[in-house]
This record gives C-alpha cells, structure tokens and sequence, in this order.
C-alpha cells in the first residue's frame, strides 16, 4: 500500500487543536508534520493526496457498546455484523466492541466462538469482543481466565432482565472478584430488575400497556439504587466497574462521588439519553413510542436529566459516549409489543450517528471539540485496551482517521443519511451542523464524498489489552 498525505486539515486531540499534515504509510500514521513540510524524499513516495483544508483530522471513533445479530424478546436485532458495521463507517465510527451472549447453561468460550463466527469475514471495520455473562458459575468463572487470554478483558453483568441475565448480588460478587484478579473490567448494567418487573406486573394490570409505561416503570430510583449497589460491590471486590448506558442524573452522581473517592469507577452514556425524553418520544402518539423503547429508559426532559448529562460530559465523570446500538425494526419486531409494552424488543440503533449528534453539543457550546474526540475516540480506546492503536492521531497508530467538515451539514433519517438494517430512524428529521466527509480505516478510504469504498471482510478482531484508563 503506497504513502497517503492529509493536508492542510486541524488535527482535533484530546488535548487541542492543530493545523498539522498527516503522513500515513500503509495501515499505520507515519508522521504529523507542520503544514507544506514534507521532504522531498518522502514526497516522493506519497501515491495520494487528500485536501483536509477547512476541516478536522479526527481520529476514528470507537463504539465501545454495539448489539450485532442480538438475540432478545424471540427475535434478533436486525443489523447483521455486515449491514452494522457499514453503517457505523459511514458516519465516522472505525472500531467497535460488541457483546457476545451466554445464556444459562452454555460455556462462556462457546458463546465467544458463536460471536466469531457471526463476525468473522463480514465486518468493514475493525472489531473487538466483551462478554455477557448469563450464568455465573464455578464454570464460567474458570472460562473468564481463558477469555482473557484470547484479549476479550471485560465481562457484562445484569441487575435487570430477571429469568434471562439476571445476577444476584452473590454471584455479581464472585465475577467482581475473579475480574479483581485478572484485572478485567466489569461493566454493568445497573437497573432494580426485582422491584421493576413487580411495576410492569402492577401496570399491565391496571390496563397501562403503552410504550409510555415502559419508562414509567423503570423509574430513576431503581436505576440509582443498581448503580450505588454495584459501586459498593466494586468496592468490596477491587475491581474496576464500567456502568453501562447511564440516563439517570441521580445514577450519575453517584458515579461522580465514587470517583471523586478515587474510586476505578466510569460511566458511559448515549446521545438517546442526551437527546431524546419520556414525554417527547416515549409518549409519542399511539403505539409510535416502541420507536423508543430501550433500557434503561429515556427520562422526563422536565425532571433535567439531559442537562445533567451535557454537565457531567464536561466535568469528566462521564468517561466515553457509545450507542448501545441494539436496532429492531417496528414491523415483525417492535410490534410483538402492541397491547403489552414489556414485549417489545429493548433497543435503538444509532452507530452511524453517534459521531454526528455529539458534534452538535459542540455547535450548541456543551462540549469542546477536544472532548468530542475524548469522548467519542480516545477515551473508549483506552477503556476498553485499545490505545494507542486505536483513539489517537499519532505516529505508530492504525490509521483510522475521519475527515470531519464542522461547516457542513447532516440531515438524518430514512433516505437521507441511514445505513441501518432498521424500518425507521430514532433520530428522523435532525438537523446537524457538521459532516463526515472522508473516512480511512487502517490506512484505506472507505467513505468518500457520499461514496461507500468499502467491503465486507475489511475489519479484523482485535485482541485488546486490559483496560488503560484506571485511576
């Protein structure tokens, strides 16, 4: 592969803002160099030029939290590793980390192996794993050591979905503690799975089936109460937690205190929960609020959830901003849920917008670009063992760079810019300031000027390191 030069463009870091030129060598950054500097030795050897001129450099953005072909509720979220990974490369996202899931009974290296062959030789971009962790035994408890070793270093546990990934706190406790001795990384996912499945129980029986209701029965307390249950577990345990999809502001604080102990604890949101409310969405007329249903649930706008997000994003105590992109379309899937909300399929695809609507906090003055790359790049980069392959614009790191124009447009929805396997658009008819333009991944365009260069097999899994980002 011949010599690319990116010139002329502001390479965005978490740390500022540059006009700099990008010399890059087959699959790896090469060189950052002051504009028009490069010597004609290595001019030379450059085979293509790219004009960033007006624009940022920006490293690729790593999802660290996407559902590919998940099974849940009978049905399957409906991007493939294929369709989804596609997608997230047209709006600027080169990595990301899936989930692969065990259920009770199975072996968590089967289910790993299961999630490789789903993946393998179908992704457009590069590729990691966490595990989900259905069945916490003496057996799963061994397998985590070898998982390790194959360079998947974080495993997912439930506090909610009783009957299905649900943990007791015992059995969270015993995975805490072999996490603690691995040096793995524990996410959870922090919901009163006990005391929410007797609200569903309760509504459905007074005659509340509604999407609406789906919010209101998983209410901000239960959701605070999980996250400080496991803070505390952690505490016990010593070992670092990763609290999955936060939405509540009271959940948050409680993240913010632990680290403010110099506690090994993160969290990570999403733009559903930056955007997009229980009253808007959720109570959307008839059965359109299905649109929306996810867990944990989008919050009232009116009690300053979003608010409250945009501000811990600024303060750091939000570590990394993912997608938890988990689509389902509304025909055949969210509507096995009409007449009975707790049956429609938990999930919202986002992965090709992820990039965009976190720019627009930095259009609105919520978020500096520095952090939008922090956020959206280098901090799950490190998170999740990644850095500095991944995250960063330096030399020596894959070359997975995007092109962003911060004075062009993006109008979102269906015919417009989506590339998701999905029936609609949780995002239609938004409007952002900002634009991804050209999209390298290790080296190779693969998103150009509205043109998709890409192919089906160009990613390649990632064996990651344990995480970089501990206190």
């Amino acid at each position: 592969m011949s010599r690319t030069l990116i010139r002329g463009g502001t390479v965005v870091s978490t740390t500022g803002a540059q006009l700099l030129d990008v010399l890059v060598d087959g699959e790896r950054i090469a060189a950052l160099l002051d504009p028009g500097a490069l010597g004609a030795d290595l001019a030379a050897g450059v085979g293509t030029v790219i004009d960033a001129t007006g624009r940022y450099v920006v490293p690729g953005g790593v999802d660290g939290h996407t559902h590919m072909q998940m099974p849940f509720g009978g049905t399957e979220a409906s991007d493939t590793f294929e369709t989804g990974t596609r997608a997230a490369a047209w709006g600027g996202t080169t990595t990301i980390v899936d989930f692969a899931v065990q259920s009770a009974g199975e072996r968590l290296q089967d289910t790993m192996a299961e999630w490789h062959r789903k993946a393998d030789g179908r992704c457009a971009i590069d590729y990691g794993f966490h595990q989900i962790m259905g069945s916490v035994d003496a057996e799963s408890l061994k397998g985590m050591s070898e998982l390790v070793a194959e360079g998947v270093t974080s495993f997912k546990l439930f506090m909610a979905y009783p009957g299905v990934f649900y943990s007791t706190d015992g059995q969270i406790l015993r995975a805490m503690q072999s996490a603690a001795e691995l040096g793995a990384l524990v996410m959870m996912h922090a919901e009163n799975g006990i005391a929410i499945d007797v609200l569903v129980e309760q509504a459905l029986a007074r005659g509340d089936t509604a999407p609406y209701f789906h919010g209101v029965t998983r209410p901000w307390q239960l959701e605070e109460e999980a996250t400080h249950r496991a803070i505390m577990l952690a505490e016990v345990t010593g070992a670092p937690l990763y609290v999955v999809h936060v939405s509540a502001a009271q959940a948050l604080a409680q993240i913010a205190e632990a680290r403010g102990r110099g506690r090994n604890v993160f969290g990570e949101t999403c733009p559903q929960y930056l955007y997009l409310s229980l009253e808007e969405h959720l109570g959307a007329p008839g059965f359109d609020g299905a649109k929306w249903v996810c867990s944990t649930p989008l919050r009232a706008r009116a009690e300053g959830h979003q608010d409250a997000l945009w501000r811990y994003l600024r303060t750091g105590d939000v570590t990394a901003v993912s997608t938890d992109h988990c689509p389902f379309c509304m025909k055949d899937q969210k509507d096995r849920g009409r007449g009975d909300f707790s049956k429609i399929p938990n999930g919202i695809g986002g992965v090709e917008h992820r990039m965009d609507l976190m720019f627009q906090g930095v259009v609105n003055g919520l978020i500096s670009p520095q952090r939008w790359v922090e956020v959206c790049c280098t901090a799950p980069a490190r998170m999740f063992g990644l850095y500095p392959r991944k995250g960063v614009i330096s030399p020596g790191a894959d070359a997975d760079i995007v092109i962003y124009d911060p004075k062009g447009h993006t109008s979102i929805g269906i015919g417009r810019t989506h590339h998701m396997n999905m029936d609609y658009s949780a995002y239609e008819g938004f409007e952002v300031d900002g634009h991804v333009d050209t999209v390298l991944a290790r080296g190779r365009v693969i998103v150009d000027d509205g043109r998709y260069l890409g192919r089906a097999g160009d990613g390649r899994f990632l064996k990651r390191e344990l995480s970089q980002n501990l206190l």
